[in-house]
């Protein structure tokens, strides 16, 4: 009851303080009237702010609520994210640890094969010397018999002659000849005659003679001829596998290198995928960083704001208990002047800021001719070969003459084409294993660049949604901070003309104080005096003193008006000091929050260009490997008549040429009197 009826003679003072600075109003209603009709204002307004407190802390707290849901789940995502991001970048490392490991591999084996290829061609390059020195061996050995053979066909098989016979005896000179040819050449050579004979005998004895060393030649020509045709089938067949080997070699170092080349190219999308990740990875824990903080202040400044409204709901309860007590003590009715506009709006000046919640060979008997005939006729008609047959009639109508040679001949012509055929079959092997080769890494490469596109694609896609979604963030703290500032600059106005008011009103009242300590000062001091003089007449009972009981009320309530507008100055004061320091760290906050998300939009932008060009490019990629692919399908096309579309085999081709020449082999052995199996 003290306290309260404190309260109400402060109230009550204050509208006294304000009648007293309204002269006119002086004149029309008592001072108590003005007491009174302050005090009913005062309750209205108490009445009117309380509501609008409680719709206003309604709306803060539905903005705390939703706000920290949406920071809670975004935290959620972040962290969620970040896992997500931690695993990629493993991954990537991983990859690229793998990657590495394996293009080392490759080296290794593109040196091990080079180093075969070396090693094959050195081997290739002594055999090939090794044939070319044995073939020349042949080579000189056949010409060398040709000329011995004809020099001593052309002597006189009547007349004995002394011939010159220089090409038989440069057969002791050669590698090749046998020694027990050497030493009949030789034997040969010693019985020669010395000067013309003249008799017959003599003559025919050494017809005789020279007839046995013709046929002796001639066998050995017909051998080194077989050994040398041997021997060119022996060095076409070598020189086949060595090509064959160095294809494959090559066509081995060519893949591994195709596959360093692709997995580097992988490494290097895998670092700078890790790349992304690290930065996607910063950034978003970063966001994530800020909005924990965010969220902290937000909590704490929620709750802080909660515990406020109860207190300042209980304390305007109370405040609008006392003043319905004083009206009922007083009973009047409203009061107007300084205190009517501030001190029943006190407990409101810290109520217009909730600001922290806005945050990608000759001779041969006619029977041997007739079996040679019939063997070439009988193969021809088996292997169906036109060459076989044509040999066979030219055997029959010309039996005794060049029959042998064009058979030769035909030997060599027939294999001079095995072995064109085998270069040809080596080209068309090695020009379709790289078409082959050619086409399969280019359908590789289109559905690789189908993929990186359908990635590409996508990435800018989401990168588009994120930077809509963070600009959309900054707009909206960028509004907020807007209306704080607002707010902020409308508070401090109201609370800088309220100081204004409170300094004017002290004034004031001391003013009042002053004139009514100075007339009750002197009224005492009449009075004492009066008292001195003589007595008054009967009708004056008393001597006049003033208002004296009256007055000291009304200097006390003056006092505590004084009093209550000092305290409205202080409070007005720390509450604007304290609104101030809650809109710097709200702008601060807000502009850190900004700043990050603003980096956000700014690294995702530049992200989103990086990959458009990129895409770009990939899509340029895929028109040219697509170019790439229809011209070796055009070329693969190109390359089925010759080496694919042939009709028949190549080793049925092989085969049959094989038969033909063994069967013209056979003939002239048959022409040449021999045994054959």
């Amino acid at each position: 009851p003290c306290a309260e009826h404190a309260a109400m003679m402060r109230r009550a003072a204050l509208a006294i303080a304000a009648a007293a600075l309204s002269p006119a109003a002086a004149t029309e209603v008592t001072p108590v009237q003005k007491v009174i009709e302050l005090m009913e204002s005062m309750l209205a307004k108490g009445k009117a702010e309380k509501h609008n407190e409680q719709v206003q802390f309604a709306a803060y707290k539905q903005f705390c609520d939703d706000t920290s849901a949406g920071k809670k789940r975004a935290i959620a995502e972040a962290a969620e994210k970040v896992d997500t991001l931690k695993a990629d970048i493993e991954k990537y490392s991983s990859t690229a640890r793998r990657l590495t490991e394996e293009i080392a591999g490759h080296d290794d084996d593109v040196a091990d094969w080079t180093g075969d290829q070396e090693a094959a061609k050195k081997v290739r390059d002594i055999d090939r010397a090794n044939y070319d020195a044995t073939h020349k061996d042949y080579t000189e050995s056949i010409e060398a018999l040709e000329r011995a053979i004809e020099v001593l066909k052309k002597q006189d098989k009547k007349v004995r002659q002394a011939p010159s016979l220089v090409q038989v005896a440069s057969l002791q000179n050669l590698r090749l000849i046998p020694d027990d040819v050497k030493q009949t050449v030789a034997a040969f050579l010693q019985d020669e005659p010395e000067a013309p004979a003249t008799a017959a005998p003599e003559a025919y004895a050494y017809e005789s003679q020279s007839s046995g060393v013709i046929q002796m030649l001639e066998k050995l020509e017909d051998k080194f001829v077989e050994e040398r045709t041997a021997l060119e089938k022996e060095e076409s067949s070598s020189r086949h596998a060595h090509e064959m080997l160095m294809q494959d070699l090559t066509a081995q170092i060519a893949q591994a290198e195709r596959d360093r080349e692709e997995k580097s190219a992988t490494k290097a999308n895998a670092l700078q995928e890790r790349a992304d990740a690290t930065g996607d990875l910063e950034d978003t824990t970063s966001t994530m960083n800020e909005d924990k903080k965010y969220l902290d202040d937000l909590v704490a400044t929620c709750e802080q704001k909660a515990s406020d409204f109860e207190a300042r709901q209980e304390l305007r309860g109370e405040e609008l208990e006392a003043i319905a007590k004083a009206i009922e003590i007083i009973s009047s009715e409203a009061v107007k002047g300084n205190a009517e506009e501030h001190l029943p709006s006190l407990a409101q000046f810290s109520e217009g800021m909730s600001l922290v919640g806005l945050r990608s060979t000759a001779s041969a008997s006619q029977t041997a001719t007739a079996r040679a005939a019939a063997l070439l006729t009988e193969r021809a008609q088996r292997l169906d070969s036109r060459v076989l047959g044509a040999v066979a009639l030219r055997l029959g109508a010309d039996p005794f003459g060049k029959v042998r040679k064009m058979i030769k001949e035909l030997i060599v012509r027939l294999m001079e084409e095995a072995n064109e055929e085998a270069e040809h079959k080596g080209w068309c092997d090695a020009e379709l294993s790289t078409n082959e080769q050619t086409r399969k890494e280019k359908s590789e490469a289109i559905e690789t660049l189908h993929a990186e596109i359908d990635e590409l694609e996508a990435s800018i896609a989401k990168l588009t949604e994120d930077i809509a979604e963070l600009s959309k963030a900054i707009g909206e703290l960028t509004e907020a901070m807007g209306e704080a500032t607002r707010l902020r600059e409308a508070e401090k106005a109201k609370n800088a003309a309220t100081v204004e008011d409170a300094q004017e009103a002290q004034e004031a009242v001391a003013q009042a104080l002053a004139v009514l300590k100075a007339f009750y000062e002197k009224a005492g001091s009449a009075t004492a005096f009066m008292q001195q003089q003589p007595e008054a007449p009967e009708v004056f009972d008393k001597p006049y003193t003033g208002m004296q009981g009256e007055s000291g009320g009304v200097v006390g309530m003056l006092e505590v008006i004084e009093a209550d507008f000092a305290r409205l100055e202080a409070e007005t004061k720390s509450s604007e000091a304290a609104a101030q320091k809650e809109y710097d760290q709200f702008m601060e906050d807000s502009k850190i929050d900004k700043e990050s998300k603003t980096k956000g939009v700014e690294h995702k932008t530049a992200k989103k260009q990086d990959q458009t060009q990129a895409l770009t490019v990939k899509k340029q990629d895929l028109e040219g490997t697509q170019k790439e692919l229809d011209a070796a399908l055009a070329y693969y096309d190109k390359l089925k008549p010759s080496c694919v579309d042939a009709g028949v085999s190549y080793e049925d081709r092989v085969a049959r040429r094989k038969e033909e020449i063994e069967s013209l082999q056979e003939a002239l052995k048959i022409l040449n009197g021999e045994d054959i199996a």
